[in-house]
């Protein structure tokens, strides 16, 4: 019989990426989603289930007979219809539910850098699974993205969204700060790569290329020509402009926490570079489409019944 794996979120992001793999070797896979009606394009190789976090019974059924849990459920920032809070409490639900079924591993998707984002909710949150999963006695791997782009991501597209539709990019500060953007394909390759192994570790899931966001932003201009003047703005002047512009996207554009994080360079590894796709060779296979289509988060998490990078 082929072995089950389980992952949350197979008709969204990156979740999807892992689902595509593990189907394409021959793996059963069953999904946990809160949008089961999203498109399916996996048919009958995929297995849709709800997360039904108030039901206990049910998660720990849905993951019978899984031999891995590859999680990668997580909010992006607090909002009226999701909170950090409610997921730490959601992801302890599943990590009790796959304990109590007898899944051999748990493959855990975690963030860069945790021990270090003090005071920034997303970050301690992060770090507060990690123990809590360490302490489960099951065996486990952490993954630490920290900017994932193509197919359908939020941070690159709308780098490009933004270079395309207004006359000049600002940057918070002096934009020097680093980060090592991860290709999809290249995180989903890795996940299951952990999912294979039986030992303890975690490891930083980045790119090859690293960047100066201010020299990223220069790039992807570059590339999809339209070269813009990039300013420096003071970080409070700058989320200003994005929550005035919010209405007009019908989004969260940056929050007050990934600015923070990103000045502090949390998405910046001194680790190996476990990805092998470079962004700028990526843009430029994409240059023609990247940024004509606004990514929304919040329009991802209310459209369920929309294919995910229609959103």
């Amino acid at each position: 019989m082929e072995r089950l794996t389980v992952v949350t979120g197979a008709l969204g992001y990156s979740g999807k990426a892992i689902a595509e793999r593990l189907i394409a070797r021959g793996d059963r896979v069953r999904t946990l989603t809160n949008s089961p009606d999203r498109p399916n394009p996996f048919g009958n190789c995929l297995d849709v289930r709800p997360l039904a976090f108030s039901d206990h019974a049910a998660l720990v059924e849905s993951m019978q007979d899984a031999d891995t849990f590859i999680n990668t459920y997580w909010v992006r920032f607090n909002h009226k219809l999701f909170t950090f809070a409610q997921a730490v409490e959601n992801t302890k639900r599943l990590f009790a539910a796959a304990k109590q079924a007898g899944v051999r591993r748990i493959v855990h998707v975690s963030i860069l850098k945790p021990d270090q984002g003090r005071g920034l909710a997303y970050y301690e949150g992060k770090l507060e699974l990690e123990r809590a999963l360490r302490q489960l006695d099951i065996s486990r791997a952490i993954l630490r993205p920290g900017v994932l782009f193509g197919r359908g991501d939020i941070l690159v597209n709308n780098i490009a969204w933004t270079l395309r539709h207004l006359p000049l990019f600002g940057v918070f500060g002096d934009g020097t700060y680093k980060l090592q953007p991860m290709h999809v394909d290249d995180f989903a390759d890795l996940a299951i790569e952990c999912a294979d192994r039986e030992n303890d570790f975690t490891v930083d899931a980045v790119g090859p290329e690293i960047f100066e966001y201010r020299d990223l932003v220069r790039t992807i201009g570059q590339i999809i020509d339209v070269p813009r003047p990039i300013v420096s703005v003071p970080p409070r002047l700058g989320y200003a402009v994005s929550k005035l512009i919010n209405p007009f996207v019908g989004d969260v554009i940056i929050t007050r926490e990934e600015i923070e994080g990103l000045m502090r360079g949390l998405l910046f590894s001194d680790g190996t570079r476990t990805g092998t796709t470079c962004l700028t060779e990526w843009t430029r296979e994409h240059r023609d489409d990247l940024g004509r289509r606004y990514a929304s988060e919040v329009g991802r998490r209310i459209k369920r019944n929309v294919a995910y990078h229609r959103v």
